[in-house]
């Protein structure tokens, strides 16, 4: 096998599973990966610093200006049908991009989003086919509106693909590393940390871990779809409040006003 200490573990585990079954139908005596010493684990997750978060915030801001700069170029050059120049990153992915740090979903889920699992008006997705299987998710007022901003293009897509046709996945991971260079963020910086970081702020917000466990989806968690309707109410609210922190996270500060103390005449 190919890879680092990950994936020395995860084969060793894999190989010590087989072998144990083989001793226990008596196809073998004994399990030779017992022997074999592990490397020690690190179950200390990354996740983003207020500072990350603000290069995050800049780095999207940077992408979704350079979409804008050439949409407004983006005319025919000298009648020949030629366009002045391209953006640098597909505007479908910056949103990606957006969408997993409001809400924590995994990759897969996010650019496999379809508008016929969505429910804008109650804010609710539900996903057929979620590594958990089927699941029920909040949606924050802050994820709602920058799916809202989005344009409808052909085919079912939220996040469609540069091509391939309607129903290509799109290559998130392709482009993410160009999003992150806009903010000089570190490489060690995923969408999973993405994901991470957002239970973190639920955490930080005092949030249990069946209400974390809810809105990022994990089996655990599925209280939408077994509580009440005050649970769904309860569990909006907890997203707002972690999409909106994240959101203030952010968020620019010298793009906000600055409060100068004026003097009193002399």
């Amino acid at each position: 096998m190919k890879g680092g200490r990950g994936t020395a573990t995860r084969t060793l585990g894999l190989l010590g599973a087989i072998f144990a079954y083989a001793v226990r139908h008596r196809m073998r005596v004994d399990n030779p990966c017992v022997l074999v010493i592990k490397f020690a684990g690190n179950r200390r997750e990354r996740r983003l610093s207020d500072d990350e978060y603000r290069a995050l915030g800049a780095a999207l801001r940077r992408a979704e200006a350079d979409v804008r700069e050439v949409e407004a170029e983006d005319k025919p050059i000298s009648g020949f049908g030629l366009r002045r120049r391209t953006a640098t990153i597909w505007p479908p992915a910056i949103a990606a991009a957006r969408f997993i740090a409001l809400t924590g979903w995994r990759l897969g889920e996010v650019v496999g989003l379809r508008w016929s699992e969505l429910d804008l008006a109650r804010r609710t997705t539900t996903l057929a086919d979620s590594k958990t299987g089927r699941s029920v998710r909040p949606l924050s007022k802050a994820a709602s509106d920058a799916l809202l901003a989005l344009p409808r293009l052909a085919g079912d897509r939220v996040f469609p693909a540069t091509r391939g046709g309607v129903e290509t996945t799109l290559n998130f991971k392709k482009f993410w590393p160009r999003i992150a260079k806009l903010g000089a963020l570190p490489a060690d910086i995923t969408a999973h940390v993405l994901r991470h970081s957002f239970a973190s702020v639920a955490a930080d917000l005092g949030y249990s871990e069946l209400a974390i466990a809810a809105l990022l989806g994990h089996r655990a968690g599925s209280v939408t779809t077994r509580y009440t309707h005050h649970a769904d109410s309860v569990l909006l609210a907890a997203a707002d409040a972690v999409a909106n922190r994240i959101a203030e996270l952010m968020r620019d500060e010298k793009s906000a006003a600055d409060v100068v103390p004026l003097r009193a005449a002399q």
